[in-house]
Formats: structure tokens, C-alpha cells, sequence
């Protein structure tokens, strides 16, 4: 019999009870739809609490959404978004921030899966020339996909670097609670007070069913943003259920417990691991992905078990992600199930 949690994802996690209770509490009776109900403007007003009080804040039912749709307020269709070459907006979004927003991605190379000022510089060329395509947007990841966490001056230096050129910079936060969790920062701390444009926040993978938002620290940006939304198919009819969902995450920081908890439970299965021959862990462990290499003969046994993502199938590089239910004992006997599989 196979486990009941395994290390795949984040996004394979079930939704935790304060969220399905929040949900179970605004269904009842009529409301207004499209987002103009109280509890809609509820949810909006912590955003503001946690962000500042001038921010527009737009909620959606997918990161990929969340994502394109901020990138499309920021461009125009002759424009470039430049990006990590491990970026979800690259790998895996099946080419659709260049469907909605008609901009080319310029992936760039990375070592632990961050950008840094010098290999955008090096990106940032051609500009007023019209046989190419203007740099627009810089795109980060915070988590990043590699499960590596940007320091507040890392993301300072990019911004900086973007706003002296008259870029934005955009952040894909489908983990930031992951992050700030990691650095010990609040929200603000290490996403506005550090230059950021444009953040695309995310709750599905910290407990959420189904809800993301789009936050623009500078409303300006955001002006033509409700008509992209709707283009998108993104505008909820019942607005609430999204709505709940992030009145029960900011309650009693549950999205901080659930980031601490999951980014935890990676720091074990890294230090669980750590006496198992044939596993090296590949990537600094700082939020909740754990990256390693593994014989490639020990894959195929290891996934009739437990499923997770080979990452890198040439370096034999595997994925293993802890949620916000994972415990100490599904860690415990994963490790156990490696050790023997490996053995």
C-alpha cells in the first residue's frame, strides 16, 4: 500500500481545515458577485494590512495565471521579460505568458536558480532598436524553483538595476510564504521595501484549495488590470470562495505556520539523508524542496513507492517536496525507504 502523502508537490498536499472551515462559514446565503461582497473586501483590507494601504490587490484561481496576467499589465507585445532559465513562466506554463502577452522570454543561465544584476546586464542590449525586442520586465522566483531563497539585497540590486532602466521587476511568489519564512522577514520586508513592482502571491501550495493574487504596489500599474483579468478568464463569479481562503491563511499568520512547518520538514529529509550513501544534496535546502542526486537505477524502484519528480533526468537529479501536512514520521520513513532502495 502506497503512503497517503508523498514528496511530489506542494500542490499535492490537501487543503487544511482552517481553509475549509473558512469556506464552510461564507457559504451561506446570497451575496454580491464578481468580488463585490464584504467578504471580498475583507480579504483585500489584510492584504493591505500586510502590504500598505495604497496597493491593488486582484485575486485569481492559478499561479500561471497570477503570473501572466501581471506580466501582461507590464508590457506592451514588442517587449521582453527576462527570466531564469529554470522559470516556471519558461518550463512550465506551456508557452502562456507569450500567448497572453505577445512578449518573448530571454531565459538566462543560473547557478543556484537565482538572477543576478551581471547576467541581466548582459541580457539588457539592443534597446531602441527596432530589429529587437525591448527589455520590460525582470522576472523572479522567491522561493525559486530550486528551492534557493533571494536575500532582500539580492532582489534590491534587481530592482535598482530594473528601475534605472525604466523595467519592472516581477517576482512569481507561488512560495513566498516559503521565503519570508526562511528569511525570517515579514511580507513587506522582502518584497516592496525592496524595490518589487508587481508580485504574484501565492496560497495554493500553503494550504489554499485553489486562490492566488495579484498585488501592484503601485496602483497606477494596474489601472487596465480587471479588463485583462476578465480577457483571462480569471474573474470569479463567487469571489468569496477565493476570498475565505486568504481570511483563513492571514488569520493567526496560518501561512506563516504552514511556510515554517513545510520548510522544516525539508530541513529534516536534508538532515535525515545525510548518512544515506549515494545521495547528494545538490542545492542549498532553504525553503521546502530538497534537491539531490541519486543513482538513476534507483528511480524507477523508488517511484513504485512513493511518487515524486525526477528534476534533472541526465544528472539524475531528483525532486522532494514537504507541504504543509507532511510530518516527521512520512520523513522518517521515506528516508528509510531510500536508504534500503539505495542499499
Amino acid at each position: 500500500m502506497k503512503p497517503s502523502r508523498s514528496f511530489a508537490s506542494d500542490n499535492n498536499a490537501g487543503v487544511h481545515p482552517e481553509v475549509l472551515k473558512s469556506l464552510a462559514a461564507v457559504n451561506e446565503g446570497h451575496v454580491v458577485g464578481y468580488g463585490d461582497d464584504p467578504y471580498t473586501a475583507s480579504a483585500e483590507s489584510l492584504f493591505r494590512r500586510h502590504f500598505g494601504a495604497d496597493i491593488a490587490v486582484f485575486f485569481v484561481f492559478n499561479g500561471t495565471a497570477a503570473n501572466c496576467l501581471s506580466l501582461k499589465a507590464l508590457t506592451k507585445t514588442y517587449e521582453a521579460v527576462i527570466c531564469a532559465e529554470a522559470a516556471h513562466i519558461y518550463v512550465d506554463e506551456c508557452g502562456a505568458p507569450e500567448k497572453m502577452t505577445g512578449c518573448k522570454l530571454i531565459p538566462l543561465p543560473t547557478r543556484d536558480g537565482k538572477l543576478t544584476v551581471d547576467a541581466v546586464r548582459k541580457a539588457y542590449h539592443g534597446i531602441g532598436d527596432q530589429h529587437h525586442v525591448q527589455p520590460r520586465v525582470i522576472s523572479i522566483t522567491q522561493a525559486t524553483e530550486v528551492g534557493t531563497v533571494y536575500r532582500p539585497n539580492e532582489i534590491k540590486a534587481l530592482a535598482e538595476f530594473a528601475h534605472e532602466r525604466q523595467m519592472f521587476l516581477h517576482v512569481d511568489g507561488a512560495r513566498i510564504g516559503n521565503a519570508a519564512a526562511s528569511l525570517g522577514k515579514g511580507l513587506r520586508e522582502c518584497t516592496r521595501d525592496v524595490g518589487v513592482d508587481v508580485l504574484s502571491f501565492g496560497a495554493t501550495k500553503n494550504g489554499g484549495m485553489g486562490a492566488e493574487a495579484v498585488i501592484f504596489f503601485n496602483p497606477d500599474l494596474a489601472k487596465e488590470f480587471k479588463f485583462y483579468r476578465k480577457q483571462g478568464m480569471q474573474l470569479a463569479s463567487k469571489m468569496r470562495y477565493l476570498a475565505a481562503q486568504f481570511e483563513a491563511l492571514f488569520k493567526d499568520d496560518l501561512w506563516l505556520k504552514n511556510a515554517r512547518h513545510s520548510n522544516r520538514m525539508a530541513q529534516l529529509l536534508k538532515r535525515e539523508l545525510s548518512d544515506v550513501p549515494d545521495v547528494r544534496i545538490v542545492y542549498p535546502v532553504e525553503a521546502n524542496g530538497v534537491f539531490a542526486r541519486i543513482p538513476s537505477r534507483s528511480i524507477p524502484k523508488l517511484l513504485k513507492r512513493y511518487f515524486f519528480y525526477p528534476w534533472d533526468i541526465e544528472q539524475s537529479v531528483v525532486r522532494w517536496m514537504c507541504s504543509w501536512d507532511t510530518t516527521e514520521d512520512d520523513v522518517k520513513k521515506f528516508v528509510d525507504f531510500v536508504r534500503r532502495t539505495l542499499a
